[in-house]
C-alpha cells in the first residue's frame, strides 16, 4: 500500500486572499475554517479525500527566506496555455524570473504573496 497526497499546506500572511486566488485558479471552493485562521479549499463535491488534494492556507507571520523548495505546477483544462496565462495574470498572478532561459514550455508565476508556481503547456482533462 502507498500514500497519497491529500492536502498541501501553505503558510501565508493572508489566508483569505490566497484562498480566493487559489479557488479561482483551481475552480475550488471553501471547505472549512479552523480556529487558528486556516482556510481549507478543495474541489466542489469532493472535498478532502477526493481525487485531488485540498489546499490549506495557514496564517503565519514568519517571513519567507529564499526560493521555495516545493512549488505547485498547474495545467490548463479548457483552453490553451496562452489563454490560461492571461486568465491567471488577470487574477493577480505575476511573472517571476527564477533563472529560466525563455525556451521553456512553461511559465513561472507567483501568487499574490509571491509563492512561485508554474503554468505548464499541456492541456489536461479535468477530474
Amino acid at each position: 500500500m502507498a500514500c497519497r497526497i491529500s492536502e498541501l499546506v501553505i503558510d501565508c500572511a493572508d489566508p483569505e486572499r490566497l484562498a480566493v486566488f487559489w479557488s479561482e485558479v483551481l475552480g475550488y471552493v471553501e471547505l472549512g475554517r479552523e480556529d487558528d485562521g486556516s482556510i481549507e479549499i478543495g474541489p466542489p463535491g469532493a472535498g478532502f479525500g477526493g481525487p485531488q488534494p485540498t489546499l490549506v492556507l495557514s496564517p503565519s507571520g514568519d517571513p519567507r527566506t529564499g526560493k521555495l523548495r516545493l512549488h505547485i505546477d498547474v495545467n490548463p483544462t479548457d483552453r490553451d496555455q496562452d489563454a490560461e496565462l492571461e486568465r491567471l495574470l488577470a487574477l493577480g498572478a505575476k511573472p517571476v524570473d527564477v533563472g529560466q532561459t525563455g525556451t521553456e514550455g512553461w511559465h513561472v508565476l507567483a501568487d499574490p504573496e509571491g509563492n512561485e508556481f508554474c503554468l505548464l503547456r499541456a492541456r489536461i482533462r479535468p477530474v
